[in-house]
């Protein structure tokens, strides 16, 4: 069978060019003992594609929802759809031990009662990241004042939700209006910023007067300056990404930032969601019955077509995605 991947050509220096990336076609060979044949149905598209490094000639990093075609592997029938993390490519050759990204393959359950790429976003390794990224970390309590930046992300629309569900005022940093009044008007954000048109110290203060008790850090950078400054004594700070770098060919440079974790004794932690692999089982559930409920609401930007991976990849990265960003194969 002949497969289609994206490899990497040049190291990624500054905004993504579509020349660093190459889509080849290569023969997949026949299965060996303990491997299954995988057809892929949608590939994620998230920041961290962006942040880890791979090697020139390696597949580009990134999981999908797969259905089994063919297996030499009893743990994973035919017929059955799989989370896989195999890179951008159309068809894939793994086993149970293959981990992309520090990730082994996991079958989807059945009865699968959402849509199926949901697995890739609120149901899946974002889902993962914002709840356990939130709740292990910041420790919300009921009547607290949350901020979550890049809050109309695939992880950042789930987090201020959560925080909705557990009692919390939630202000959510965005990059338009149109994302402003999506998190408010349907996703019931208490109020937005708009880090390209207002003020962040001065907007963050009329909206949270009271200050700021947990900060869900997507972005870093000047923006997670400007909300630690504004935290209440003994502040939680969770950090998941920072993305306001990813694109820098400079050195990072930011205002030093322990004058204020000193006086204001904010508690400041980052994550990577391996830590709670185990658990992950545990996300579906509650995510599954918040969303029947009502209670948890998402959004897809779904690009169609392999061959327009990249352009998804580099849309994500300037902001154009709503919610999780996926292509359909």
């Amino acid at each position: 069978m002949k497969a289609k991947k994206y490899v990497l050509r040049n190291q990624f220096v500054g905004f993504p060019k579509k020349s660093d990336v190459e889509m080849v076609e290569e023969e997949l060979p026949p299965l060996k003992e303990g491997e299954f044949l995988c057809e892929s149905l949608y590939i994620s598209i998230d920041p961290y594609q962006r942040a880890y490094l791979v090697e020139v000639g390696n597949v580009v990093l990134g999981s999908q929802v797969a259905r089994i075609l063919e297996s030499r592997n009893s743990k994973f029938p035919c017929g059955r759809y799989v989370i896989a993390y195999y890179g951008w490519k159309t068809h894939g050759i793994i086993d149970e031990t293959s981990a992309g990204v520090g990730f082994p393959p996991r079958l989807i359950q059945d009865p699968i009662n959402h849509p199926i790429s949901y697995y890739l976003g609120v149901l899946g390794m974002p889902g993962a990241t914002a709840y356990f990224g939130f709740l292990e970390i910041c420790h919300p309590k009921p009547g607290e004042t949350i901020v979550v930046s890049g809050a109309a992300g695939a992880v950042g629309h789930v987090v201020g939700q959560i925080a909705k569900i557990k009692g919390c005022k939630v202000i959510g940093i965005v990059g338009s209006e149109e994302k402003g009044r999506w998190i408010t008007e349907d996703l019931k954000f208490d109020g937005y910023i708009n880090y390209k048109l207002h003020n962040i110290s001065k907007t963050l203060a009329a909206l949270a007067p009271e200050g700021v008790d947990c900060y869900f850090d997507n972005v870093g950078g000047e923006i997670s300056n400007d909300v630690m400054k504004q935290m209440n004594l003994y502040g939680r700070i969770s950090v998941c990404g920072a993305i306001s770098s990813y694109n820098s060919i400079e050195e990072d440079k930011a205002s030093i930032v322990q004058k204020t974790m000193i006086f204001k004794e904010l508690n400041m932690e980052g994550f990577r969601v391996f830590r709670w692999l185990h658990r992950f089982e545990e996300v579906i559930t509650q995510h599954g019955k918040w969303l029947a409920e009502g209670k948890l609401k998402t959004k897809e930007t779904i690009t169609k077509g392999f061959e327009n991976t990249f352009q998804a990849f580099t849309g994500m990265l300037n902001g154009s995605n709503f919610g999780k960003a996926i292509v359909e194969l």
